[in-house]
């Protein structure tokens, strides 16, 4: 299962099953989980934990060190969860010791090529980024998120769940779940009906979600107003309330 010219460096820690390409590379300090697939021509350093059946395509870069001039050789870390598919060229870093020290790759994702994971950024679950998808540091992604081709996250910004991104798009506030936002500078152009349907949100769900998004972004009121609003009225409901707490935790402000 692993390729001749492999090189394995004393220290990696290789479970059951995983295969390494031709020409790739583990670090000593690298751990990976049974069943992960390595193609040929990868490298993967640092203090990084990957775990099992993920399939890691060639020429990327996983687990390099942050591109940030304050970081000075910390013991910092790349985790990758289950599933995950990460396609040709893509750049993961470790974190940094100012912030959570931590980079984070949830499971089920499918990361298509050339896609990059700075420093501290957290991503969930079932996500799918498009080819050239590049996120700053810092910067959370929620689970069930879209990112179309080419769409740019800047740093320590939010995107929600279930939310969408068009191509080209630059997100520099945060984007609540649930909606969709496109273009350069960024445009938000409702909710994500039609990703929210194959994720099984019934009729009921969307239209409570379609009347939150009318609160926050079309009665031309203050945002501390529209979510006084919808909690009086959907306090039990619960995604309608994911929107409103995320929309009051936010730091850099919504995109609106």
């Amino acid at each position: 299962m692993i390729h001749s010219t492999a090189i394995i460096e004393t220290g990696a820690e290789l479970a059951e099953g995983v295969s390494v390409g031709a020409y790739s590379v583990i670090g000593e300090n690298v751990k990976i989980g049974k069943n992960t697939w390595i193609g040929p021509h990868v490298v993967i350093q640092g203090h990084t934990r990957i775990g099992e059946d993920n399939k890691i395509y060639q020429f990327s870069s996983i687990g390099e060190v942050p591109q940030d001039k304050k970081y000075d050789n910390e013991a910092t870390t790349l985790i990758i969860g289950n599933r995950n598919v990460i396609r040709e060229c893509c750049t993961f870093n470790t974190g940094t010791a100012q912030d959570i020290g931590k980079t984070v790759l949830g499971d089920d994702n499918w990361i298509m090529a050339y896609v990059h994971l700075a420093h501290d950024c957290i991503i969930g679950n079932d996500t799918i980024f498009a080819n050239n998808a590049t996120l700053a540091g810092h910067v959370t992604i929620k689970d069930h998120v879209i990112l179309g081709g080419f769409t740019l996250v800047h740093q320590f910004c939010q995107v929600g769940e279930y939310a969408f991104t068009g191509m080209g798009t630059a997100i520099t506030k945060d984007l609540p779940p649930y909606m969709i936002a496109a273009g350069t500078p960024t445009v938000q152009h409702g909710i994500n009906k039609e990703g929210l349907r194959r994720k099984g949100f019934n009729e009921e769900a969307r239209k409570r979600i379609n009347h939150a998004h009318k609160i926050i972004y079309r009665k031309n009121i203050k945002i501390t107003e529209a979510l006084e609003r919808l909690t009086k009225q959907y306090k039990d409901d619960a995604d309608v309330m994911l929107m409103v707490d995320f929309c009051a935790n936010s730091k850099r402000g919504i995109l609106r």
